[in-house]
């Protein structure tokens, strides 16, 4: 779109996805990877933003979309605790937040960037675990979720392809997929 005056197929007249400040609302449905679809797609349900969450509430929605290939989505969920919850936590969550990103790219195709970021948030997850003392705060097994980001990130460099993001999505607690 340019200076033409032309829209996107199914976008509404003049509606920009922009709020009064000229901030993005983001309004246009999404795949379960978080790519925008057409303004007439269906698309997948999104999360909402600035839900606070008891800790409990965000592992288990966050397994649930990550079970469901739905790792953008995860992504929100842990976002949203990164910024309500507690300071001494927010560096565990922005670190859970990165590693769901770091799967979405590696589900997209950017193996490149989905590589690095499940990378950044093993380092950034090990660190607050570190800093902290607690190997699994509410059950999260911290240090097996870092493994995974690592064997992960490894492995789209070496083969060399997208992922399938529900195939490979981690176990936040630990343990096999399913239980």
């Amino acid at each position: 779109m340019g200076s033409t005056g032309e829209t996107d197929p199914g976008r509404p007249g003049d509606a920009r996805d922009r709020d009064s400040e000229g901030r993005a609302r983001n309004a246009r449905p999404r795949d379960g990877l978080g790519r925008p679809l057409p303004y007439d797609a269906d698309g997948v349900p999104r999360q909402p933003e600035g839900v606070v969450r008891t800790p409990e509430e965000t592992v288990v929605e966050a397994q649930r979309l990550l079970d469901e290939g739905k790792p953008f989505h995860a992504h929100e969920v842990f976002e949203d605790a990164w910024k309500s919850g507690p300071d001494e936590e927010r560096e565990l969550w922005r670190g859970l937040a990165q590693l769901a990103v770091g799967l979405t790219h590696a589900a997209r195709g950017n193996l490149t960037g989905g590589a690095r970021l499940l990378r950044r948030g093993a380092g950034a997850a090990e660190a607050w675990m570190s800093g902290s003392g607690q190997p699994r705060p509410h059950g999260i097994d911290v240090a097996g979720v870092a493994a995974w980001a690592r064997e992960l990130a490894g492995d789209v460099e070496r083969d060399g392809r997208a992922v399938d993001a529900g195939a490979r999505a981690p176990r936040l607690r630990g343990g096999v997929p399913g239980r």
